[in-house]
């Protein structure tokens, strides 16, 4: 049996030029993470990481802290990249909902116009998730909400197949790759997309329990936990349990 970890990147730069990239703040989420595991002898035998940079960076930051305190907890070279744990174009699904906020700045603008901009803000960019789910404009879009659910799918079940005697996988990716996944394992309708996705904390961990079927069976899945934080709230710090 093994234990699969998927685990939201750190708090990137969101609404700067360049959002694929830690903040210092998800620096040190990322860190949390790594000091959390230590603290409680976790070991990871494999780790995977998506092909971005905010994805990379959060493992390089949560492996190393891991690895000071538990220097056998990693297997060094049990290190895995796979660009089918990419997130969802998440800028261009924007852009075709509201054309003007395919310029950062404009993002930005909007976010700083009143108070409760951002609550107005994700009232928006679910609504443009609603389009890019709804098929019938595919064809504006680089990548369609079915190739991207088969994309994270099958990223997933290469993970879980693949016979090397691991038993605790840390995946790091993104909060829709995330969503996605779950979805699949617990059979959640795509209309349940964006409030999932939503609720993912940046380093957030969701473990997947992993039961190998019997001959001729499949394996069989199970949610252990969901979006767990608690590295994040032990801080007793509102300002270090972040969303973007």
């Amino acid at each position: 049996m093994a234990q699969l970890y998927l685990i939201r990147h750190g708090q990137a730069s969101f609404g700067s030029q360049n959002y694929d990239q830690l903040s210092e703040l998800g620096g040190q989420q990322s860190a949390h993470l790594g000091q959390w595991w230590a603290e409680r002898d976790m070991a990871m035998h494999r780790i995977v990481t998506g092909a971005l940079h905010r994805h990379q960076q959060t493992a390089e930051a949560c492996i190393a802290t891991l690895r000071r305190q538990a220097p056998t907890a990693v297997d060094k070279t049990a290190w895995i990249t796979d660009a089918r744990f990419n997130e969802y174009h998440h800028h261009e699904v924007l852009a075709r909902h509201v054309p003007e906020f395919d310029d950062p700045a404009e993002v930005k603008r909007f976010l700083t116009s009143k108070p409760d901009a951002g609550r107005a803000f994700q009232d928006i960019f679910s609504a443009a998730v609603a389009r890019w789910i709804f098929g019938q404009f595919d064809h504006e879009y680089t990548e369609t909400w079915h190739t991207f659910q088969q994309r994270c799918v099958s990223a997933f079940l290469e993970q879980v197949t693949r016979d090397d005697g691991a038993k605790n996988i840390a995946i790091f990716t993104s909060g829709g790759t995330i969503a996605a996944i779950c979805q699949h394992v617990l059979g959640i309708p795509d209309a349940q997309f964006s409030a999932l996705n939503w609720s993912l904390v940046n380093t957030g961990v969701t473990r997947i329990h992993v039961q190998p079927g019997r001959e001729g069976h499949e394996n069989r899945y199970a949610l252990s936990y969901l979006n767990n934080f608690s590295h994040l709230e032990v801080l007793n710090n509102p300002k270090c349990i972040t969303y973007v």
